[in-house]
């Protein structure tokens, strides 16, 4: 999808993307190869010709700071394809609801392979440097949530990584609600010791570690294991049908 994406070219919006989807020629190599049949101003085509050029030079590259830092956030779910070899499921637990009066407890990571869990008081520190590994952050509700919370508290961390609020596009494709209500749309099951979990639970199994409980704890992380593993199976059940209403409702299909 990113490979057929022009809005991230300075001066070229929605309308001119539509004009070369309508075209046929999607692909940057179709439209390099047809620019000439497209019905669009000539100096439109000077600058996609020359954005074409040079994205393709930063795909190459891998430089994913340059699309994070032109491509709308809300479309950055269209690089996944060309970075997902580099990605990082995010979540975490909190104390409440507002940076300013609660705390992170948990942080999961899961690269598509281990699901890692920092705790805090234990390792929480630690997502640092691990964050920084990464070109691609996949979160649900993570733009409002998640990354203002860790960065809150973790001032350091330069958020530079193309990010996919899952929230967004779920939305475009009809699957509205929390993350577990979308888990059952798609028929992703939980295992019965979370299934019934919700957030204020997570926040009532940190206290019960507090005061002493390790039981709590591997509850809470086990919790949040499955949200970051599960993070990975929606977007693989779903990436194809955000492409396809992409391109259906720029076409008005």
């Amino acid at each position: 999808m990113l490979t057929s994406t022009y809005t991230h070219i300075p001066g070229i919006g929605k309308t001119i993307e539509k004009r070369i989807w309508e075209s046929g020629h999607c692909h940057w190599d179709e439209y390099l190869e047809n620019q000439e049949s497209i019905s669009i101003p000539a100096t439109r085509k000077e600058k996609i010709e020359k954005g074409i050029i040079e994205s393709k030079d930063h795909l190459a590259m891998r430089d994913f700071e340059y699309f994070a830092s032109c491509l709308p956030g809300a479309e950055h779910w269209r690089a996944f394809e060309h970075f997902s070899d580099s990605v990082a499921y995010v979540d975490i637990e909190t104390t409440g609801l507002s940076a300013n009066s609660s705390c992170i407890t948990v942080v999961g990571i899961y690269d598509g392979k281990d699901a890692k869990t920092y705790v805090k008081g234990i390792d929480l520190d630690d997502i640092v440097e691990e964050l920084q590994k990464y070109e691609l952050l996949v979160s649900f509700n993570g733009a409002r949530f998640d990354l203002p919370f860790i960065q809150h508290e973790f001032p350091e961390i330069n958020f530079n990584q193309l990010h996919v609020d899952l929230m967004y596009p779920l939305r475009r494709i009809g699957l509205s609600g929390g993350l577990k209500a979308i888990e059952k749309k798609l028929g992703i099951q939980r295992t019965d010791d979370t299934v019934d979990i919700t957030g204020f639970d997570a926040v009532r199994l940190w206290h019960e570690y507090e005061r002493g409980s390790e039981e709590a704890l591997d509850l809470l992380l086990e919790y949040n294991r499955e949200d970051i593993v599960n993070l990975e199976t929606i977007i693989n059940k779903t990436y194809q049908q955000f492409v396809e209403r992409t391109f259906e409702k720029a076409l008005g299909k």
